[in-house]
């Protein structure tokens, strides 16, 4: 602890001081990392199977790949690799052990560099071991991830919206599934797919409606009322899917899909090119919306009033900003963007709708919203990270125990994306600072 006396011009002493203790908590992470580090080492690599190979496919002969300069395969020994790679996840691991034993606090860009290199180690021991004696895509397994990172991350933008202003977001679930509703039940009414996913966002906003109505103007508790609003969607869409779309599909329900967009020279770039440059409209959608919406509550007036209604509204109203109205505003605006999201169910990938298709999707973009920092940028990366666990477990599910290597029971698998969401939401639970006004009504004085 570190103090400088300081003299001001009405000659008073004021005393500054440096915090520059550790947190009590400091060893969570490094400790954390190293059993999962060990794990990986035992389970992964000294447990692997001896003389397999593991193979990932990268590009394609029609790729645009001058010189080979990236292989069309690369070929791990299964066993050695995960070891090697276990080591790595140790090594940055126990760099995390030295960054938080020092006294002053560590280096930000240091710590994510840390974290990164053993996210990536850990993740590429477990493929490593287990794709044993077989081939993963891994452009396919990248163009799985982005489809599946859509939803969530207009969800979790959602949620950032309407919590910057002071709102709290447990509707997402009941937006998507309205979006998804709406999508289909007027793409199929008019047979335009672009009409459906005009009025995606349309019919969600019924749910961000509801959502504003009761938690601003009413001030019921926000939680209660998007569980309840969650329900609500379950029920009334659930109810038409019955009653209209299962007995008349071709008319109602009649599975529509938006093209693909290929941007000509970039889509052939191997590995990522199909990934980034050979999609629908929403995953273009979604990169927009981010980058505008990250600019516009961090660099405009706009997001300085949000921010401030969410922090402080008592005093954003002293200044004239129009506290409720501004929340109503946002929660609107959060549920046309999850009402993006819900149409990449339907006619995002060419399915009709279904009950509940929604299927818990809700309450992982809101992890990712928290995840994320309830930041635009934060809360797709952490969408994206849900997504390739979801997209990793799809394509192991397809591996048949027959291809031989090892096999991973399917109900595991199918947990994977949750048990992803919970460790990392459970990381970060105490370090995330909440707007602080958010869940809090306002009572204008």
């Amino acid at each position: 602890m570190s103090t400088a006396p300081v003299v001001v011009a009405d000659d008073s002493v004021v005393e500054k001081r440096l915090d520059d203790s550790r947190p009590a908590g400091r060893w969570h992470l490094p400790a954390t990392t190293t059993v999962l580090g060990l794990i990986a080492l035992v389970f992964f690599g000294l447990r692997g199977l001896p003389g397999a190979e593991s193979v990932f496919a990268l590009a394609r002969e029609t790729d645009l790949n001058p010189l080979g300069i990236v292989p069309e395969r690369v070929t791990l020994p299964s066993q050695g690799g995960a070891i090697a790679l276990s080591v790595l996840a140790l090594a940055a691991s126990a760099g995390l052990w030295v960054l938080h034993a020092r006294r002053a606090r560590p280096s930000r860009g240091v710590h994510i560099a840390l974290i990164a290199v053993f996210a990536a180690a850990w993740v590429l021991a477990f493929m490593t071991w287990v794709i044993s004696q077989r081939s993963l895509d891994v452009t396919t397994l990248l163009q799985g991830t982005i489809v599946l990172a859509v939803p969530l991350a207009f969800g979790a933008l959602s949620g950032v919206l309407s919590e910057r202003a002071g709102v709290i977001n447990i509707a997402i679930e009941g937006q998507l599934l309205f979006g998804a509703f709406g999508a289909t039940l007027v793409g199929s009414l008019t047979g335009n797919v672009w009409l459906g996913l005009l009025a995606a966002p349309l019919v969600a906003l019924i749910m961000g409606a509801l959502l504003a109505l009761f938690a601003v103007g009413y001030q019921v508790q926000q939680i209660i009322v998007g569980v309840v609003l969650n329900v609500l969607a379950i029920g009334v869409t659930s109810f038409f899917f019955g009653t209209v779309m299962r007995d008349n599909p071709g008319l109602f329900n009649a599975p529509l899909r938006l093209p693909t967009l290929r941007i000509p020279v970039l889509a052939d770039i191997p590995v990522i090119g199909r990934v980034l440059f050979e999609q629908n409209i929403l995953v273009y959608l979604m990169w927009i919306i981010v980058a505008g919406l990250t600019i516009a509550l961090f660099r405009t007036r706009w997001g300085l009033r949000v921010r401030a209604v969410g922090e402080h509204p008592k005093a954003a109203d002293t200044v004239g900003i129009a506290v409720n109205l501004t929340r109503w505003k946002n929660v609107l605006l959060g549920a046309a963007v999850a009402g993006l999201g819900g149409a990449t169910l339907t006619i995002g990938t060419g399915v009709a709708f279904g009950e509940e298709m929604s299927a818990g999707k809700g309450y992982i973009a809101l992890a990712a919203m928290i995840l994320g920092r309830y930041h635009p940028v934060g809360a797709l990366l952490a969408a994206l990270t849900f997504a390739f666990a979801d997209s990793l477990q799809l394509r192991l599910g397809t591996m048949s125990a027959a291809e031989g290597g090892v096999s991973i029971p399917g109900d595991f698998l199918l947990m994977l994306p949750y048990v992803v969401a919970l460790f990392a939401v459970a990381g970060v639970v105490g370090r995330v600072r909440v707007p602080a006004a958010d869940g809090q009504p306002y009572v204008k004085q």
